[in-house]
């Protein structure tokens, strides 16, 4: 069978992965900044990273798997300029930053459940481990990388001589603006900031004491803080989207290497966009779908999760309500198949035949093991289930152990009357139905029926009222 291969992009090959500790895996997730609703494209890489997680499992590995909130010092551009991201949410909603963190964090892991994304072994907020930012920033003083400006302790980029190694970045040939902005206290327009002081007219929510001055973290400087805490100075493997490539992984491994004097991390991972008709999918412009509108829309968590199984994870994804529905009935055939298999396997007296499902096994095992490919996964479960050289027993137990891997809860479930709650936006068209049919619109009527249908539910008209229930 094949060894686990996985893509490196600090050196842009599918490498054999050979971990530090043999059994062991140590792993680190960027994960959430905790100021709005993750959207569906935030989730599509905290989907990728559980496959990760789960793909390592499977071979066997040990696994300790951190990821962090950011509650602090992520500015509203990546820039080192520009409002911190927390400070504004808590404007735009008039709560604290400390509710707005709370609130965000337990949406988050709420989203997580629900998507059966796995949790790690540890969760650090950034504002719970101050100390070990100023500690960083302090060694990284001490060995020269550092100056001061009017706003903060910078990073002196041209020290480390392999700071362009993650990114392939041509410093030379960047443009004021695209990258970063440069101001004439920068050094280099690379440089970063490692602290940042408060605003001398302005009052933080968030705001510590430093060696500098009153003021507050930069956002990259947490990720190497709390990943040298919990992981050592070096680890197996790092995580996150496309868009910490050039920026802030390569800013991790500027100050994580120049304060601890050695490698950061063997294999660095991103997954690739999720995009919509109009581009990537951005908090930044005020509109974005949620989990939870999906769920409004008739579709479930699972539904999107199979959605996603069905691209692998460095390609860019094109998210479309088609392909919403292409999955949500991709879905519950599965779930059908496997409901029936459950109750054909109650008449099934026959005992498993390990040489059978040998083969499958080992054709999953080298789909997954081909850095994740779990595309190849699901025709590999599908062709189980089809097989009709197969009994019951042995396409359950096969089912069970794929998904293992994906992820799609199929040994939950359940031959029973689902208890279900009708999303808020089928009961606002079946309420939009009901003044349609009361002006005698019934060619309205009828149509908001068929969008009903096509979101999953039928509505029916008794002597009760109407009822709704999902098809």
């Amino acid at each position: 069978m094949q060894k686990l291969k996985l893509h490196n992009t600090l050196t842009r090959n599918t490498e054999e992965f050979i971990p530090i500790e043999l059994g062991k895996v140590r792993m680190y997730c960027c994960g959430p900044t905790v100021y709005n609703y993750q959207h569906i494209g935030n989730l599509r890489t905290f989907f990728f990273e559980d496959i990760l997680k789960r793909v390592l499992l499977y071979n066997g590995f040990q696994v300790k798997h951190v990821m962090n909130i950011t509650d602090v010092g992520h500015l509203v551009s990546d820039d080192d300029v520009g409002k911190d991201k927390m400070e504004e949410g808590a404007k735009r909603e008039g709560k604290t930053v400390w509710e707005i963190s709370e609130y965000y964090t337990k949406v988050y892991k709420r989203d997580a459940e629900l998507m059966n994304i796995l949790p790690p072994d540890i969760y650090c907020k950034a504002t719970d481990y101050i100390k070990e930012q100023i500690d960083m920033v302090k060694c990284l003083e001490e060995k020269g990388y550092t100056y001061k400006t009017s706003d903060g302790v910078y990073f002196d980029s041209s020290k480390f001589a392999n700071y362009v190694d993650l990114a392939k970045l041509d410093i030379e040939g960047m443009q004021e603006g695209k990258r970063i902005s440069f101001s004439e206290e920068k050094k280099n327009k690379t440089d970063f900031a490692l602290w940042k002081f408060s605003p001398k007219d302005e009052k933080r929510q968030m705001e510590w004491d430093s060696p500098w001055g009153i003021g507050f973290p930069g956002w990259h400087i947490e990720c190497s803080a709390m990943s040298k805490k919990f992981l050592g100075n070096h680890y197996d493997i790092h995580c996150g989207g496309v868009d910490h490539i050039s920026i802030h992984h390569t800013n991790e491994i500027a100050q994580s290497e120049s304060c601890n004097e050695e490698k950061f991390v063997n294999y660095w991972m991103h997954g690739e966009w999720l995009i919509e008709e109009k581009g990537k999918m951005s908090k930044s412009k005020g509109e974005f779908i949620t989990l939870q509108t999906l769920i409004d829309d008739g579709y479930s968590a699972m539904h999107y999760r199979y959605f996603l199984l069905n691209a692998h994870y460095r390609k860019k994804l094109k998210f479309s309500y088609d392909g919403m529905d292409a999955a949500k009935s991709g879905y519950g055939n599965l779930k059908n198949r496997i409901l029936r298999l459950k109750e054909e396997i109650k008449n099934d007296r026959s005992s498993v035949d390990e040489n059978k499902i040998k083969n499958y096994k080992e054709k999953f095992f080298d789909s997954i093991n081909d850095d994740l490919n779990v595309t190849e996964g699901i025709s590999v479960l599908w062709d189980t289930i089809k097989d009709k050289d197969l009994s019951p027993k042995e396409k359950l137990e096969l089912s069970y152990d794929f998904d293992k891997v994906l992820g799609l809860e199929l040994e939950r479930l359940v031959i029973q009357k689902e208890e279900y709650i009708i999303p808020e936006g089928i009961i606002k068209l079946a309420k939009e139905r009901k003044e349609a049919k009361a002006n005698k619109d019934f060619k309205l009527a009828d149509k908001i029926r068929e969008e009903i249908k096509r979101k999953g539910y039928q509505i029916t008209d008794t002597k009760e009222g109407v009822k709704i229930n999902p098809i």
